[in-house]
């Protein structure tokens, strides 16, 4: 079975729980074998990193500019694009479905994105947005993520 690409997206000013929830969301990918991918840097997406480069996973950034400067730690392979926040769309249409946790306007823009490239959002304390498939648990999500078409 090809390994899944899972974008997750995040706030940048994330909440503590957020935090947690991406962590736990980023372990559960990689160790069900799935690429995760993400902005590079801070917030959810430093926080989904670290879970999955804690076991063991690989985790690509998709960065807005043209340099790897100041990129999260936990990046097994950054992308340096120049593209500034038009980088979002090459992060969900490079995944095969995106979970989204918090409410900053780059998630927002990135569910958008998704959802008309016809990418499943699976939604975790998000934006309340039409087409959304809202789960309780970061289990749940991973499991969706990986299930879906």
């Amino acid at each position: 079975m090809p390994r899944r690409y899972v974008a997750v997206c995040g706030a940048s000013d994330a909440t503590p729980a957020q935090l947690e929830v991406a962590r736990e969301v980023g372990r559960l990918l990689a160790k069900n074998g799935a690429v995760v991918l993400n902005g590079g840097f801070g917030g959810v997406m430093a926080a989904a990193s670290e879970g999955a480069a804690g076991e063991g996973g690989t985790v690509v950034g998709i960065l807005p500019d043209s340099d790897r400067a100041d990129v999260n730690p936990h990046l097994s392979i950054a992308i340096a694009t120049g593209l500034g926040q038009a980088r979002n769309a090459v992060i969900v249409t490079a995944a095969d479905s995106v979970i989204a946790i918090g409410h900053g306007w780059g998630t927002l823009s990135e569910i958008a994105l998704a959802r008309r490239l016809d990418r499943p959002v699976f939604a975790l304390d998000t934006w309340d947005v039409h087409g959304l498939e809202v789960v309780s648990t970061p289990a749940e999500a991973v499991q969706r993520a990986l299930e879906a078409n």
